[in-house]
């Protein structure tokens, strides 16, 4: 599984509609609206696995998460797809556990378990009754000590992950467009591809190639293990140590693929015709900063107006009133490292990608013309508390939150402070950062047509 699915969407709707309709003068008072303060502890085992402890104890439940830094940015050219790979195969077995039984042992239990790979991180994570606290960390301890990578396994998952792309890639309309964008925007950094992998470099693999790539990078020092829920810091701390404390640190620093993308100083344009692609498109990727970064608040703000639902600007003037589109849409992919934010549209019957072109291009620069009003900021403003407010909600989304900001962001503590920084944003800073990003000499553009039919 390669991405995470959060729900809630009808307590958020609920949740942005009910501030929506305050005065004008009561909004003003929304800079005063925080979730609880995450009151967590962070630790450092001596062979370097970090540890992030949340104590909540108003249900017997517990969320562990176990994030390695290790994504698809991470994966050399020629050699695509392996932190997907591996995803998949931490569940064939370790040495005390058979495999497929971990997720077996986890729904006996009562609970539940996944993973996700992304471009920075791939993820695993139970939540359970709080009484087998003990022994979810022994199950995860023994998958980061004692994998087993051996040619069946690593034969089997190659072709589960081959399958995946075919379904969720190759035979869904539209389903190359990311992997076309990125492979045009970036040239030398690791975002060039996406996490699903290439068939033909899977292929190609060999078992030196995988276990090479898990033997520097699935270790402690390079993994971050979240607990949140019902259970007392001190017991978990010394689990910790007993089960993880052993397993040794790579032998020296984690290596990283250190090629920043250089700047980019012209509009890069790609032509792209899909056989399962029944009309037009048109996607924009403008190169944007990493998440965390200052600008990224007000980018992400900017976002939230232009395509936050069905009454943000792109999707009001290209499907409401110009009725050129089926769909527009965009979003700020941020990321440990620079990324893009897309703004795209699916043309009706009639129009042309270059239309969608056009049209949102005319939208982006109304951004940069004149400010936002203090009604569409405080919007989006009152999108972001939503996100926040439900991002408390659970003891997952409370652990996703810590591990992000414990992995990407460095510093655990910014669950309480990252709010605010999008509250402080004014109009003017999102008329800056729109004039200083959605600019064409640093975009890449794709035009989709469709393919010909067959006479």
């Amino acid at each position: 599984m390669i991405t995470r699915k959060n729900g809630w969407m009808l307590i958020g709707l609920l949740i942005v509609l009910t501030v929506l309709a305050w005065p004008i003068a009561a909004q003003e008072s929304t800079a005063e609206i925080h979730p609880p303060k995450l009151d967590f502890t962070a630790h450092k085992l001596a062979n370097g696995l970090d540890v992030v402890l949340l104590e909540d104890h108003a249900v017997p439940v517990i969320n562990v998460q176990i994030w390695y830094h290790v994504g698809a940015k991470d994966e050399a050219p020629g050699h695509t797809g392996f932190a997907h790979l591996f995803e998949h195969l931490m569940f064939k077995g370790s040495a005390h556990v058979a495999s497929e039984e971990h997720s077996r042992i986890i729904e006996a239990m009562g609970g539940y378990d996944n993973a996700e790979t992304g471009d920075d991180t791939t993820d695993f994570y139970e939540t359970f009754p709080s009484n087998y606290l003990q022994r979810v960390l022994w199950l995860e301890a023994d998958r980061m000590g004692s994998l087993n990578v051996s040619e069946a396994n690593f034969e089997s998952e190659r072709q589960v992950v081959e399958e995946e792309r075919r379904v969720r890639v190759d035979n869904q309309p539209y389903g190359s467009i990311e992997e076309d964008l990125r492979a045009a925007a970036f040239t030398v950094h690791g975002y060039h591809h996406t996490p699903i992998g290439s068939i033909a470099d899977l292929d190609k693999a060999t078992l030196a190639d995988v276990r090479a790539f898990h033997d520097t990078y699935y270790k402690p020092n390079n993994a971050t293990l979240v607990i949140v829920g019902d259970f007392k810091s001190e017991q978990a701390l010394a689990w910790a140590k007993e089960y993880f404390g052993g397993i040794p640190a790579s032998v020296g620093p984690i290596p990283r693929r250190d090629t920043p993308e250089p700047p980019q100083t012209e509009q890069r344009t790609v032509n792209k015709s899909y056989s399962n692609t029944p009309l037009p498109a048109i996607v924009i990727g403008y190169k944007i900063p990493a998440r965390y970064d200052p600008d990224a608040y007000p980018l992400d703000l900017a976002s939230n107006i232009l395509a936050g639902g069905e009454s943000s600007r792109l999707y009001q003037i290209l499907v409401y009133k110009d009725r050129i589109a089926l769909e527009a849409a965009g979003f700020g992919n941020f990321s440990e490292d620079p990324n893009l934010f897309w703004a795209y549209a699916i043309m009706n019957q009639g129009h042309t990608a270059q239309e969608g072109e056009t049209a949102i291009l005319g939208v982006l620069d109304g951004l940069k013309k004149e400010p936002v009003d203090a009604m569409e900021l405080q919007k989006a403003k009152n999108q972001e508390i939503s996100s926040f407010i439900l991002g408390r909600d659970t003891n997952e989304s409370k652990a996703v939150a810590l591990a992000a900001a414990t992995v990407i962001g460095k510093d655990p503590n910014l669950v309480n402070t990252e709010l605010d920084r999008y509250l402080k944003a004014t109009p003017a800073d999102i008329q800056r950062v729109a004039d200083k990003y959605f600019i064409l000499q640093q975009a890449t553009v794709l035009f989709v047509s469709p393919a010909a039919q067959p006479r």
